[in-house]
């Protein structure tokens, strides 16, 4: 494993903005859909959600957390998609509006909704690209 992650699973989060979010809480499992921001320099997925909504209450509760990024596609020898699990993080203060700012550069229509500003803090990455090869895995570990 190396300390960065391969430059293959960068460039599939740089194709897509919505990844789905798991959270639990309870025994109880939860996903939610959300817009992110990536960055590279930290290994961290950017995010809003409100603490209100379930998934903000189960990250406050237990901030281990897993998401995947997909490519929709009937083609079994297109089939790419990343799974991820990390810790999830509420921002606050400068880390928030930098975040914030970042966030709203890339989506401007969500200064509407806006609300509490999120990280994951990546420590896995497991990226299946059948473009590569059936089944082909490349796998990070922080």
């Amino acid at each position: 494993m190396t300390n960065n992650p391969d430059k293959k699973i960068y460039s599939f989060i740089e194709e897509h903005h919505v990844l789905s979010l798991a959270t639990s809480n309870n025994g109880q499992a939860y996903m939610a859909n959300c817009f992110f921001i990536f960055n590279k320099d930290s290994n961290e997925f950017i995010f809003t959600s409100s603490i209100e909504t379930r998934h903000g209450k189960e990250m406050l509760e237990n901030s281990k957390v897993a998401a995947s990024i997909v490519l929709e596609t009937k083609t079994i020898g297109k089939i790419q998609g990343l799974q991820i699990t990390g810790t999830a993080s509420k921002l606050e203060g400068e880390l928030e509006k930098k975040a914030k700012k970042q966030y709203l550069f890339k989506y401007p229509y969500a200064i509407l909704k806006t609300e509490t500003m999120w990280s994951i803090s990546v420590d896995f990455f497991k990226l299946t690209d059948n473009r590569l090869g059936f089944g082909k895995k490349i796998i990070w570990k922080k």
